[in-house]
């Protein structure tokens, strides 16, 4: 849904063979019929079996792997006096372990080709502090830094590693979020929010100038 069913969609119409990912297998195959040239994978980012699943998928259908985009991830709204922390870990494992794993799963693939991009979808929270965002916003933090290292620890070997950061999208992210609240993909008054469109775009970019870090 949201940011990356668009850019599936921006990316066909680019041209890209594309491979779908979610939990959800019946829309996946939905929207599999409306791509051209694209591949439905249902796949649970919790487990390591899918994720291995998904990338031995795609290269036995296409023979390689170009683009990895980490976008998978859940809010979790809290006080940190108030978060539970079993939430916080499964959301911990969502927003960063899946995307290490992935990672890991299609980097001797793209060793291998002498090329590929990974891009991991942040946000802006990990630029500020938010109360009731520090839980959720650590784990934007974390994924940072697993960018950015593992940019310049693969940087000779034509793999580019890049983040891009959100900010408000009109989505349903805030109403499937964890925790006491949600933020209103609405905003507040004044506040500029964008579309998954737009944010696809903005990340198509991103993909052509292989800048380290992005946002809106």
């Amino acid at each position: 849904m949201g940011i990356g069913l668009a850019l599936a969609k921006l990316l066909s119409q680019k041209g890209a063979k594309v491979v779908l990912a979610a939990r959800s297998a019946d829309k996946l195959k939905e929207i599999e019929q409306e791509i051209p040239n694209s591949l439905a994978v249902p796949t649970d980012m919790h487990k390591p079996e899918d994720i291995l699943a998904l990338v031995q998928k795609t290269k036995e259908k296409f023979g390689r792997v170009d683009i990895l985009i980490n976008n998978a991830g859940q809010g979790l709204m809290n006080p940190i006096e108030s978060v539970n922390v079993d939430e916080y870990k499964d959301v911990m494992d969502l927003n960063v372990f899946s995307v290490v794993r992935a990672m890991q799963a299609v980097i001797p693939i793209m060793r291998e080709q002498k090329k590929g991009m990974i891009l991991n979808v942040s946000s802006m929270v990990s630029k500020n502090y938010y109360p009731g965002l520090g839980a959720y916003a650590s784990t934007k933090y974390a994924l940072n830094t697993i960018t950015y290292t593992a940019r310049q620890e693969l940087e000779k070997t034509g793999i580019i590693v890049s983040a891009f950061l959100p900010k408000m999208t009109a989505t349903d992210f805030g109403q499937n979020s964890r925790g006491e609240k949600y933020v209103s993909s609405a905003g507040r008054p004044g506040m500029v929010v964008d579309t998954a469109e737009q944010v696809a775009e903005a990340i198509a970019d991103q993909i052509e100038s292989e800048e380290a870090e992005a946002t809106m």
